[in-house]
C-alpha cells in the first residue's frame, strides 16, 4: 500500500473525515503533519500544493488535494487502485 501523508490541524472536521475515509479503505498508517503547531510545515505545504487549506493529502507521490477531492476520487472508484499502486 502507498504511503499516505496528510497536512492537518487539530480541529479541522474535513481532516477528521479524510482520515476516516482512508482508514475505512485499509490505510493503517497515516503520516499526519500538523501545520497549526509547525509554521515551517505550513509554509512547506503551501509551496508544495499552492493551497492554504487543510487537509492536503498525498498518496505516494500523488497530491490528491483536500477532503472533497478524496471523496470524489473514491466515488469515481479511483481511490483504492491509487492506494494499492506500487
Amino acid at each position: 500500500m502507498q504511503a499516505v501523508k496528510i497536512y492537518t490541524t487539530a480541529v479541522c472536521p474535513f481532516c477528521i473525515r479524510a482520515k476516516q475515509i482512508l482508514k475505512a479503505k485499509g490505510v493503517l498508517a497515516i503520516d499526519e503533519v500538523r501545520i497549526d503547531t509547525d509554521p515551517a510545515a505550513r509554509t512547506q505545504m503551501m509551496e508544495a500544493t499552492g493551497r492554504r487549506t487543510v487537509p492536503q493529502i498525498y498518496i505516494g507521490n500523488t497530491h490528491v488535494g483536500g477532503c472533497d477531492d478524496l471523496m470524489a476520487l473514491d466515488k469515481a472508484g479511483e481511490l483504492v487502485p491509487l492506494l494499492n499502486a506500487h
